[in-house]
């Protein structure tokens, strides 16, 4: 009987430590909050532009995070692999990335991009670290994390960017590759 009690006890509890990690700010198929933030050069970056007929994978992520720096060269290799596709006429302008940063240090996040290989123009961050705005707008708690826009609208929330290949692949043109 003791052990039944611990092992409900464990399981419950490894649901409520799962449970806790759900993301349930942003809802897939409602509108995108903004983001509106200075790249690395000072530009600011709007999501809701950038999404404009287009699909854009958001990714949250900081320099000193250890699951986000391994998952970077998935992150490229997605990037690349989808940049020049085709894809339906709601996103006749193609995918990209936004990256948005939980970094507290510019120099750092400007480092981790380069030797990322993060060729994609699209990096903002407000330097707030875990007080960062976006991360609070988007309801992030853990990094990394993902969500999949166009035009506005959240197509999907992923863990990793990763994830997201599935949905991106559903957006291609049927029968066209580049």
């Amino acid at each position: 009987m003791k052990k039944l009690l611990i092992g409900a006890l464990l399981a419950l509890g490894s649901y409520n430590a799962h449970a806790q990690y759900e993301n349930t700010k942003v809802k897939v198929g409602e509108p995108a909050p903004e983001l509106a933030y200075q790249t690395p050069d000072g530009k600011e970056i709007k999501l809701s532009e950038l999404s404009k007929n287009r699909i854009v994978l958001v990714d949250f992520w900081a320099s000193w995070c250890g699951p986000c720096r391994r998952s970077n060269p998935g992150l490229v290799k997605l990037y690349k692999e989808h940049t020049e596709k085709k894809y339906i006429k709601e996103a006749k302008k193609g995918f990209t990335i936004l990256s948005v940063s939980l970094d507290d240090n510019k120099d750092k996040w400007v480092a981790a991009i380069a030797k990322d290989s993060l060729t994609w123009d699209n990096h903002i961050s407000d330097l707030g670290g875990w007080r960062s705005k976006a991360a609070e707008t988007y309801g992030v708690q853990y990094i990394p994390q993902a969500f999949l826009v166009l035009n506005g609208k959240v197509l999907g929330k992923y863990n990793t960017a990763e994830e997201s290949v599935a949905d991106i692949k559903k957006l291609e043109k049927p029968g066209k590759g580049k």
